[in-house]
């Protein structure tokens, strides 16, 4: 189980190399940052004092050495942490893109696509944001100890006010940084479930037109964007609460500083340059201060987000792999024995290989439930699925998928083209795709296609992957009544000698099947040809012609 945690420690592992470079890097920066104010004080001591030309030339001279130096270090340093939290984001990202991909399922248990989007994308950047923050600490730290060593050898006291100081405004800052990693998590979870539900709605936005409903759906998505947007103002406030903080605290530190660097002054404990080196170092110690408190700030967002994608990382699989092979000759012989699953109950199916078989389900839960099992997207909770007598629960899904495909009927289309999604032109043909070039566009999630071309489109694909078995979930529903037909005489003649499930109500499709198996009540009822089943059963009837 992957805690918050293992992921950002994992993160700043990964970038151990660029974090390294960039943080000796980022150290020089902030050393030579400290160092101009001592230079600049020397330069008032031995030069301006003593009204010595060559000398002042010679501190001018190392004075632009070291801006050089700590120009060039600051820029190779940004561009390595920069560079480093792309890098680490990008793995993050890869890896919560592989679990949701995974074969075993699972991840997105509970979860609207948008929400894994998010994660994938904003949670993901957060994560990858801990290795510049952990660079910028490391060179914030680095400033700070060469200031309180130079403060220390220009005077204890002020070595020991930013020694005993600091400290005090870290753990203050530390302890601001809680209530914004508390709604911080909270901000995030309600703006990923935001775009899980605009996700969700502009996917069925056709859906929503045809029945009348936008009215709604725009009242939902205002109701969740609402609630989003009170926790990102609840973040924001914590956010700018701790910044306002701090700042304030970090500027009555630095004026005290001053003040007790002059009061020494005055005693005549210290020069006038070293007054002016320690009170440049008290204005240097505002940019530490602040990336700490900026780290501060990324650290605890990084927390929250990388509670998330653990989480993701974490969720248990729908299905386990099994260790068993396929024999490299596959007949397609399927076979379910007492399934019981959601509505399914003692559910018995033989198919023999090359079998077109269709299956006319009363209830489309239980249809939906098939396929599930068929396809090894879950496990019955009773019972067996078998591929050539050997048991689905001992096989990869990842291996089965190669054996077996599931077409579920709401199937998704990549951008590109028609050929990119089903370049077979037998295949085409098969599904009816005439009037479709293979260089016709198609949009995202086919949204540039109508229903009906969407569903050949689909269609193709399955067919042109020539799977040993292929198990079709209503493939024609948009499609009108004569070429329904052609498809379905299509289909027969194309997986000749291949194992074919049509998961369907359409008559046009059950009546090229071999026979038809009525489930009803979660059970095999009936099973004969269709057109026998339509003569002598009003169940089936009632299924297929209402």
């Amino acid at each position: 189980m992957k805690s918050g945690r293992d992921v950002l420690s994992h993160a700043i592992r990964s970038q151990r190399g660029r974090l390294i470079g960039g943080s000796v890097l980022g150290a020089g920066h902030q050393a030579g940052e400290a160092l101009v104010p001592v230079l600049v004080g020397l330069a008032v001591d031995q030069a301006v004092a003593e009204a010595s030309w060559g000398r002042l030339l010679m501190w001018l001279a190392v004075l632009a050495v070291v801006y050089v130096g700590l120009s060039f270090s600051y820029r190779f340093g940004a561009r390595a942490g920069e560079h480093a939290a792309v890098e680490a984001a990008h793995e993050i990202r890869a890896q919560v893109v592989a679990r949701v991909l995974h074969p075993g399922g699972g991840a997105d248990a509970d979860r609207l696509p948008g929400e894994l989007t998010g994660i994938a994308t904003e949670d993901a950047r957060r994560v990858g944001m801990v290795v510049l923050a952990v660079l910028t600490g490391i060179a914030a730290f680095s400033g700070l100890a060469v200031a309180t060593v130079v403060l220390l050898g220009t005077s204890v006291p002020l070595g020991l006010i930013v020694l005993l100081g600091t400290p005090a405004l870290l753990w203050l800052g530390h302890l601001l940084s809680k209530p914004l990693e508390r709604r911080s998590e909270v901000e995030q979870e309600r703006a990923a479930h935001a775009s899980g539900v605009a996700a969700d709605l502009v996917a069925g936005l056709r859906v929503l037109k045809g029945i009348g409903a936008e009215s709604a759906a725009v009242e939902r998505y205002r109701r969740t964007s609402r609630t989003s947007l009170a926790a990102t103002l609840r973040a924001a406030r914590a956010e700018a609460t701790q910044n306002g903080v701090v700042i304030a605290l970090t500027g009555a530190f630095i004026a005290l500083l001053a003040l007790a660097g002059g009061r020494f002054a005055l005693d005549g404990t210290i020069t006038l340059g070293q007054l002016v080196a320690a009170v440049g170092l008290a204005l240097h110690l505002q940019g530490p201060l602040q990336m700490l408190a900026w780290v501060n700030a990324e650290l605890a967002q990084a927390r929250a987000s990388a509670t998330r994608v653990a989480a993701l990382l974490s969720a248990p699989p729908a299905v386990t792999p099994g260790g068993r092979e396929l024999p490299a000759e596959i007949d397609g012989a399927v076979r379910l024995s007492g399934v019981t699953h959601g509505p399914l109950r003692g559910l018995d199916i033989d198919i023999a290989p090359g079998e077109l078989v269709g299956v006319a389900a009363t209830d489309p839960a239980a249809a939906f439930s098939l396929l599930r099992c068929l396809g090894r997207q879950i496990d019955p909770e009773t019972g067996t699925v078998e591929l050539d007598g050997i048991p689905l629960r001992e096989l990869d899904p990842a291996k089965l998928r190669e054996a077996v495909l599931v077409a579920e009927h709401e199937a998704v289309l990549f951008e590109g083209t028609v050929a990119d999604n089903a370049g077979d032109p037998a295949a085409l043909a098969a599904a009816g795709v005439a009037d479709l070039s293979a260089g016709t566009p198609v949009g995202e999630r086919g949204g540039s296609l109508s229903g009906g071309q969407r569903q050949r489109v689909a269609l193709a694909r399955a067919l042109a992957a020539r799977r040993p078995v292929l198990v079709l979930h209503d493939p024609t529903s948009a499609v009108d009544a004569v070429t329904e037909a052609r498809i379905a005489a299509s289909v027969r003649r194309m997986r000749d000698g291949l194992t074919t499930v049509l998961v369907t109500t359409s008559p046009a499709l059950l009546a090229a099947a071999d026979r038809v198996l009525l489930l009803d009540g979660g059970r095999v009822t009936d099973a004969a040809p269709h057109a026998d089943l339509l003569r002598r059963n009003p169940d089936y009837r009632k299924a297929v012609l209402a």
